[in-house]
């Protein structure tokens, strides 16, 4: 069962109804070497879900102590893909270690657009 570590509005209940049904709990956790900024949404799908025109979004830190804090989620692999479709172009899906040294998924800022 994948991992996925939530920073920002898939900890909402109703991002997490609108993109698995169901609500969802998980673990407080911290990722480590990031630190937190804001993007902008413009996907309709995506505002109408979370009611927010900036997300928060996961930047490499020059500092290897900075740390974010957010929630790890077991989820299934149908709705690791559903949240692959949450996200919008801005954001990528790798693996990173936790502080409690967890290794899961996260979304992260895209380097290469």
């Amino acid at each position: 069962m994948p991992k996925l570590f939530s920073y920002g509005t898939l900890q909402l209940p109703q991002v997490q109804l609108d993109t698995f049904g169901r609500h969802l709990e998980g673990i407080s956790d911290a990722i480590i070497g990031f630190k937190l900024e804001l993007v902008e949404i413009t996907d309709p799908a995506v505002l109408a879900s979370s009611g927010q025109t900036h997300h928060p979004i996961l930047r490499r830190s020059e500092s290897v102590c900075e740390e974010v804090a957010g929630t790890v989620f077991d989820i299934s692999d149908d709705e690791l893909r559903q949240a692959d479709s949450y996200e919008v172009d801005d954001y990528e899906r790798i693996e990173v270690p936790l502080k409690s040294g967890l290794t899961c998924w996260a979304y992260v800022e895209r380097l290469l657009k």
